[in-house]
């Protein structure tokens, strides 16, 4: 009887070994889902340098320059460089941060934070006159969204249409 009793638990602990394991992997299978399940949500349009009147919140204070932001986000960016450098041959690169203001229109409403680099060619790089090309990716800050960017994370790029004078944006959030 000892004995039976002793097969007994041993076949009870492996059912309970086997359970704990598909549970388990029940447990990840939910948690990979929850994860997946965060909607991305993709992101674009063109950009212009604000003119005069345009791009006039109270966050952009200080900022070095704006860009009114048209398509999918339609509000101003707002940019504050915080170094900028000429190397050999006409290349350009500039670092700094970001701020969005949205438009406040329904799912517009809000603000975010990048941190950006910029990369471009100019034919006069010193002057910043005669622009052959420029690229900048924007990784959104985690953390820094208010209103309908609460929790926002992602990241978008621009490229500078040189001929039209305006920026090319696409990206993501989620």
């Amino acid at each position: 009887m000892h004995l039976e009793n002793h097969q007994i638990n041993r076949a009870s602990i492996k059912w309970i070994k086997r359970a704990f394991v598909v549970i388990s992997l029940f447990g990840v299978l939910g948690v990979i889902g929850i994860v997946s399940a965060q909607e991305t949500t993709s992101f674009s349009g063109v950009a212009y340098f604000a003119g005069d009147g345009e791009c006039m919140d109270e966050e952009g204070e200080g900022a070095d320059f704006a860009l009114n932001m048209t398509g999918d986000l339609e509000g101003c960016l707002y940019v504050f460089v915080a170094e900028a450098e000429c190397r050999p041959h006409g290349q350009y690169v500039e670092v700094g941060t970001e701020l969005y203001v949205g438009s406040g229109a329904p799912g517009d409403d809000g603000t975010f934070e990048t941190v950006y680099r910029f990369l471009a060619a100019y034919e006069d790089c010193p002057n910043l006159t005669g622009q052959i090309h420029g690229r900048c990716h924007h990784p959104i800050v985690s953390g820094s969204g208010t209103g309908d960017y609460r929790g926002i994370e992602g990241r978008f790029n621009m490229v500078d249409d040189v001929v039209a004078g305006n920026v090319h944006y696409s990206g993501f959030y989620r």
